[in-house]
């Protein structure tokens, strides 16, 4: 039963991962953020074959999957790190998320509650020609804390798993334990039973 309840809560929990990545993956693609784009992507691929390792009993898969929770929550770390600026990281830096390669932010900036995009006219010297210039205003929430708050959704949903996956696989572990124990796992080949000394038959001489 406890088997039973540990990978169903670990499956859930997989199954909610997996639902607010995909949903975070779609915002991401809006915006062009293609490193967490790329990020994004490889968690969806764990997500499964954790979820898979989970469902058929395979201990590797879900050993595989609590060790990249590892990774991911140092990756939402440093997107909280990112967007709140934290020592000399700067949220308007084109490198890290875009790979230098836009100038496009998140789309939470222009999106975000209550926000009001003005375009500005005529757009300042320094812009370049094919971007537009826009000034926001009136956001009920500011796209740097909708970000923070999609990385510590996953945080919070990581930790759990990492929980989880080491309790499935300790469970996994001593059920397989107990299986080898009562000879489920023996590879002897079977042997029938052996005569013993007193019942083999022995050669009988008849005296005349």
């Amino acid at each position: 039963m406890g088997c039973c309840s540990g990978r169903c809560t670990l499956a859930f929990i997989c199954g909610m991962q997996l639902i607010t990545i995909l949903e975070r993956q779609i915002f991401d693609f809006l915006g062009y953020q293609w490193a967490p784009i790329l990020t994004n992507f490889v968690h969806i691929i764990m997500v499964i074959l954790g979820l898979f390792g989970t469902v058929q009993f395979r201990p590797r898969y879900v050993t595989g999957f609590a060790v990249w929770l590892v990774l991911w929550v140092t990756w939402n770390v440093f997107i909280i790190c990112f967007y709140l600026e934290v020592g000399d990281l700067s949220k308007d830096t084109d490198l890290i998320m875009t790979f230098n390669i836009s100038m496009h932010r998140s789309w939470w900036m222009e999106n975000g509650p209550g926000c009001r995009v003005t375009p500005v006219n005529p757009p300042p010297t320094w812009a370049p020609e094919d971007h537009r210039y826009i000034s926001i205003s009136g956001c009920l929430l500011e796209y740097q804390y909708v970000e923070v708050a999609h990385s510590s959704l996953q945080i919070v949903l990581a930790l759990a798993g990492f929980i989880y996956a080491c309790y499935v696989v300790k469970l996994i572990s001593e059920e397989e334990d107990s299986f080898d124990f009562i000879g489920g796992f023996d590879s002897y080949g079977y042997q029938g039973p052996q005569k013993t000394s007193h019942l083999q038959l022995q050669p009988m001489y008849m005296s005349k």
